[in-house]
């Protein structure tokens, strides 16, 4: 049994709604006299969405007006799941069982979907007794390892079990929700690629037929696998985004708008695919992917795509966002920046005449800033002539003295500016630094080349870097 924390809210869905609502009714031997709520998963957070008071004999009953989103459900007592169901197109059905086993007493009287969700529990458990002792011996170290293969064997068998009896369950009742949530852990069978006309094997062709039928068992515009208890909806998309494209804007742009093509099919699975995406990019841990979110508000929101569920406070906060990050992608022109240094005589980036600048914009209040700057002067005295890089930093703070007293502790030797005495507006407006350091990398011709680089990491960065545009000034020869 698992402890959660549990939302009091209820989750307010645009998903349409069945006219003859809802009427589950409970009978547990062993509850009496208390509240119980009715709560259903979506995507990582749990919703409360009914309450009702148990009865001297356990029995209570949730009843509405309008049908429940499809999906995983729970009885909640205290904050505690007791059990989990499903509800899909069948809505008034009953539950009687007993607290001592609230799974192996369960009886279903007017739902096929929940008979068949228990019994594949029972049978989970079932499976679990039998896998538990081979799991010691393939676990064991001091076993051989005939003891382990003939012990992999056996649990290989009982998988087998547990996948015939999930298929059978999808060729029989293939329109229930237990039929639909068996069908999305099938894997896709991959066909062996053609031999061309030459005789050879067509390389590319698995990974094209992959990517293809990727969502074949998986059906991205049924809402219900929002509400799972795993995250199986957010995962589905990662997994086609992370392993099936090269990281790079245009390319996992072009693969979004094909998974929001399919998933656009039903309000809520759009909503959720772009939200899930939006917030994927938004910080994204390879650079140069924060232009995905970019073009995703262009398409999906700035469009008024996403108008039907986005209020004006979040979508100007989209906005703001996007536009911030749109002037500083890697590979755009980076803004000129103007500002006085300590002795308010003013100094202009663009002036920089080496091969390489970084942008070092920091507060002299900041934790992390004073734990990066002495790396960086480190790397900038090893490094300027050889690499061919000039530092412009920019202290973030208003006070000269602060900012004097900055430069003098750590010897920076590069040139400082005080950011708010500007002559071109707002740093923060023309590059991404809400937070500090923040950190840019342009080449001579001021286009950004790299952005949030570890300081640690610089050399290695420029260094590749070098290789790069060396390969590729070879190739175009």
């Amino acid at each position: 049994m698992r402890s959660t924390l549990i939302a009091l809210f209820v989750f307010i869905t645009t998903a349409s709604f069945a006219q003859d609502g809802y009427n589950i009714k409970f009978k547990v031997q062993g509850l009496k006299d208390t509240t119980v709520y009715l709560a259903h998963y979506y995507s990582e957070s749990t919703y409360l969405k009914d309450t009702a008071r148990v009865n001297s004999k356990g029995e209570f009953t949730f009843d509405g007006k309008k049908a429940l989103p499809q999906g995983v459900y729970m009885l909640v007592l205290k904050n505690v799941p007791l059990f989990e169901f499903v509800i899909s197109q069948t809505q008034r059905f009953s539950f009687e069982t007993k607290t001592e086993d609230y799974i192996k007493n369960m009886k279903v009287t007017g739902d096929l979907d929940n008979k068949l969700f228990f019994e594949d529990m029972i049978f989970n458990m079932d499976r679990h007794l039998e896998a538990e002792p081979l799991m010691k011996i393939i676990k064991d170290s001091t076993l051989s390892d005939d003891k382990k293969k003939e012990a992999r064997e056996s649990f290989s068998k009982i998988n087998d079990k547990v996948t015939a009896h999930q298929k059978e369950v999808i060729a029989k009742h293939p329109t229930t929700l237990t039929a639909r949530i068996f069908k999305t852990s099938l894997p896709v069978n991959i066909p062996d690629a053609p031999k061309k006309a030459d005789g050879t094997i067509d390389s590319t062709f698995q990974l094209k037929w992959y990517r293809e039928h990727f969502f074949d068992n998986f059906d991205l515009a049924d809402d219900a696998l929002i509400r799972m208890r795993k995250s199986i909806y957010a995962e589905k998309i990662n997994e086609y985004l992370d392993k099936l494209y090269a990281p790079q804007a245009d390319t996992i742009t072009k693969a979004i708008n094909k998974v929001i093509a399919l998933a656009k099919k039903n309000q809520e699975t759009y909503k959720y695919s772009v939200f899930t995406i939006m917030r994927k990019y938004q910080e994204p841990e390879i650079m140069g992917l924060d232009e995905v979110y970019v073009n995703l508000y262009d398409k999906y929101v700035a469009t008024g795509e996403m108008d039907y569920w986005m209020n004006a406070t979040y979508k100007k906060n989209v906005a703001e966002y996007a536009n911030r990050l749109r002037k500083s992608l890697v590979g755009k022109t980076g803004a000129n920046l103007i500002m006085q240094d300590l002795t308010l005589k003013p100094r202009s980036m663009y002036d920089i005449k080496s091969k390489y600048t970084i942008l070092f914009i920091f507060d002299p209040d900041c934790g992390h800033c004073r734990k990066e700057t002495p790396v960086l002067v480190d790397f900038y005295n090893k490094s300027k002539t050889k690499l061919d890089v000039e530092v412009f930093a920019v202290s973030a703070d208003t006070s000269l003295v602060k900012m004097k007293d900055f430069i003098k502790e750590f010897k920076m030797p590069w040139i400082t500016v005080n950011g708010p005495r500007t002559y071109v507006g707002n740093y923060q407006e023309l590059y991404d630094a809400v937070t500090t350091p923040a950190l840019y990398i342009l080449d001579r011709k001021h286009k950004i080349i790299g952005k949030k680089v570890p300081v640690e990491k610089l050399d290695d960065f420029l260094t590749q870097y070098e290789k790069f545009e060396k390969a590729k000034s070879s190739t175009k020869l």
